[in-house]
């Protein structure tokens, strides 16, 4: 079992910038493929960013291409999501993923059903 704890959310300007921190609770994220995810209310859970287990390969939805980057950093067991040029539309609570402990390690994961391990989430408001 794999426990997941988001950290950096927080109430930001129009244009700010976020740091999301995901860190597992007693095991190690490197055999996972990792990815980040955002609920805003009355809307489904959708992929924001995901990376592969070897970190070399990432993927980014339309709407946050060139803002946000996702990155791992195995020696500190940490998944990041530095969100730049943040708009109000992006308000949402974000969740981290893991998964794709079979997959090759190349891989990434877009879809939520690929994902064995969830996050609580953290919210990330963004005001005008």
């Amino acid at each position: 079992q794999v426990q997941l704890v988001e950290s950096g959310g927080g109430l930001v300007q129009a244009g700010g910038s976020l740091r999301l921190s995901c860190a597992p609770s007693g095991r190690s994220l490197s055999p996972y493929a990792m990815g980040w995810f955002r609920q805003a209310p009355g809307k489904e859970r959708d992929v924001v960013a995901a990376v592969s287990r070897n970190g070399g390969n990432t993927f980014y939805a339309d709407s946050v291409k060139g803002r946000f980057t996702i990155s791992r950093d195995n020696a500190k067991n940490t998944v990041y999501l530095q969100m730049n040029s943040l708009k109000p539309e992006d308000t949402a609570v974000y969740y981290c993923a893991a998964g794709g402990l079979t997959y090759n390690s190349g891989t990434y994961l877009i879809h939520g059903y690929e994902y064995d391990y969830w996050g609580q989430g953290t919210q990330v408001t963004v005001s005008s």
